[in-house]
């Protein structure tokens, strides 16, 4: 959701604030604003809008002050507009909060009873009056914090900072991140780890219900009662240079090209190469934290999760999003591999649909950033109910990494890009190994399957390149496929889910319409949308599944439905019935999604752009949901 910077230090904070804003602007880019200490007081400055219209309201400010805050904003409470900007200024108390208060109504009616005027239409400025209240009489911000946490219902990471305490920051969360910096003479915060690389790689980690207090160069972590926390510091893996754009001409682009290097990065730990087998390591199964996890011994490690996976008799898959999707194509490759039942759910629905979660059950939840709110909440569910859980993230450390029992790793690297493009592919590639894992755990598949299907795997990044090809084609074609009314996409089997993905990729980026389906389905409704002005975008490669597919297209084409169709090798038959043919190379059923996720993020990628969208921060959309 939104993005939040704290500062403190010798560097100018309005070029450390706003440079952190920029990292995070993907994060939340309906307005923008900071506080900075100046003469003793903090100076707000705000605008709405995306980023570059407060740099330019701060082009000629100066600030002498070593501490400051900035925010930018994704609306949940008040319009997108300067008043509902953040920070929130009330008698001396700077305030940005990402984060939803649930309780705001009740808070701001006996507020509203004591007098009090707003300046906003926010949740976010009712805890900035709740603060300034209780420092009154606490002369101390930290104490006034402590006060006020227990009045909060919501999921909220909140930033605060006083006029009367000018070299203190006081930082606390339920939800949402907040990540403490530590550089040697300066203390970064933020609610990503994109805004501190370039000045320290050391970095803490907020729990749920902690408070920070940074008072000069000073850390403190307490508990919500005050209790001292002692916190590990951590090394953060990625580079400043990995969330550069590097020559493309949006995040999402670079991201689509560096997906094979992505997926060679998510399968290589627990990839064999000497026998072609799969060995699941430094999963955490042994440990009971990921502070023991990076001290782990492997092999034992590796003997852990064998005991603990031999029991699993049933696995539930829960995810959001473009999660859910690679989940769903997960299905596919567990039931078929290793033959163990499994249920895919929207992590929304799961947590509210009163699962029964059965005691031998493994919950495999899926999030790039390990934050997403619905996704946590139904692996706390899990967790209460008995079950083992495991979870896929791409940030190490995360609420959700923290939380699960189990941890397997994306291992992309930043992904800037609202719209998820190599997070996807990669969790195609720990979905695939997961599976020939417990295949020849529950003996469900021979060694000589496991190894063909390593076999496959291994070669899946060098074709991912070929597949890369198609940029230029989309580039070419984007003027003329954004003048179609709507898509439908289709496909059979493992490939359905990618239909669903591409659908979620052209809804996000080209605000057009578009729906996925299952092939088999189009005589069950979809058939009445077909016509010359609708375009068929079917996923049909090479498998079982491809001569049912070849005449559920048949049956488009001849009710006047344009296609794109995206198969195997050269295929003549496709081809002839297809007003555009792709050609992916010839691969295992289990790889044909990560090869066929690349034309559907090109083809997306390249008509919003045609359009003149905002590519890397489509419109109403965040990277990380953090709230419900």
């Amino acid at each position: 959701m939104c993005g939040i910077v704290g500062y403190y230090g010798p560097q100018d904070p309005k070029d450390v604030i706003v440079s952190g804003l920029k990292r995070l602007e993907y994060r939340g880019y309906d307005s923008a604003g900071v506080a900075i200490l100046n003469d003793g007081k903090f100076k707000v400055v705000r605008a709405p809008g995306k980023l570059g219209e407060l740099q330019k309201k701060l082009e000629t400010e100066k600030f002498n002050g070593a501490l400051g805050i900035g925010h930018t904003r994704w609306a949940t409470h008040g319009v997108p507009n300067e008043r509902n900007a953040h920070p929130h200024k009330v008698n001396g108390v700077s305030l940005v909060h990402n984060g939803i208060i649930e309780n705001y109504a009740q808070i701001k009616e006996r507020l509203r009873k004591d007098g009090v005027e707003f300046s906003s239409d926010t949740d976010s400025e009712l805890v900035a009056h709740l603060i300034a209240r209780k420092v009154k009489d606490t002369k101390d911000l930290f104490k006034a914090v402590q006060q006020v946490l227990p009045e909060l219902t919501g999921a909220y990471s909140i930033l605060v900072v006083w006029e009367d305490q000018p070299d203190t920051m006081v930082a606390f969360k339920n939800g949402p991140p907040l990540i403490i910096g530590v550089g040697e003479k300066e203390a970064v915060i933020a609610s990503d780890v994109q805004a501190i690389i370039s000045h320290t790689k050391k970095v803490m980690y907020l729990e749920d219900f902690e408070v920070a207090k940074v008072q000069g160069n000073k850390i403190e972590i307490f508990s919500a009662t005050g209790e001292p926390r002692k916190k590990e510091i951590h090394q953060i893996e990625w580079s400043a240079e990995q969330v550069e754009k590097a020559g493309f001409k949006h995040f999402m682009l670079k991201e689509i090209h560096e997906q094979p290097r992505a997926v060679a990065n998510a399968i290589a730990p627990h990839i064999r190469l000497d026998s072609k087998t799969v060995q699941l390591k430094n999963v955490g199964f042994s440990v009971n934290s990921l502070d023991e996890l990076a001290k782990v011994d492997s092999e034992k490690d590796a003997l852990a999760t064998a005991e603990k996976l031999k029991g699993i008799e049933r696995i539930f898959i829960v995810a959001c999003g473009t999660s859910n999707y690679a989940g769903m194509a997960g299905k596919y490759l567990l039931e078929r591999i290793a033959k163990i039942p499994v249920e895919c759910d929207i992590a929304s629905e799961f947590r509210y649909r009163e699962p029964v979660i059965p005691p031998r059950s493994l919950v495999l939840v899926i999030s790039q950033s390990g934050e997403t709110a619905d996704t946590l909440a139904a692996l706390r569910l899990a967790k209460q109910a008995g079950a083992t859980t495991m979870s896929i993230c791409n940030v190490r450390h995360s609420t959700i990494d923290r939380e699960s029992h189990g941890h397997l790793y994306m291992n992309s690297g930043a992904e800037i890009g609202v719209a998820s493009t190599k997070a996807f592919v990669s969790t195609l590639g720990i979905l695939n190994v997961f599976s020939i894992y417990l295949g020849r755990l529950r003996q469900a598949i021979s060694e000589q399957q496991e190894k063909e299907f390593v076999d496959a795997l291994l070669a899946a990044p060098a074709q991912m390149e070929a597949v890369l090809a198609y940029d230029r084609f989309f580039a070419e074609a984007s003027g003329r496929l954004k003048a179609f009314r709507g898509l439908l996409y289709m496909g059979r089997g493992i490939n359905f889910p990618l239909a669903l993905e591409g659908a979620l990729k052209l809804k996000e980026l080209a605000y057009m319409h578009a729906e996925g389906y299952a092939a088999g389905e189009m005589k069950h409704g979809p058939l009445a949308l077909i016509d010359e002005r609708m375009l068929i975008v079917m996923v049909a490669p090479h498998d079982n599944h491809y001569e049912k597919t070849v005449s559920n297209l048949e049956e488009a084409r001849a009710r006047g439905g344009k296609i794109i169709s995206i198969g195997t090798g050269d295929d003549p038959a496709l081809k002839g019935i297809s007003d555009f043919y792709l050609s992916l190379p010839k691969a295992s059923w289990t790889i044909n999604p990560i090869l066929e996720a690349i034309p559907l993020q090109l083809l997306a990628y390249h008509v919003a752009d045609a359009m003149g969208h905002d590519v890397d921060q489509p419109r109403n959309l965040a990277k990380s949901v953090t709230v419900e």
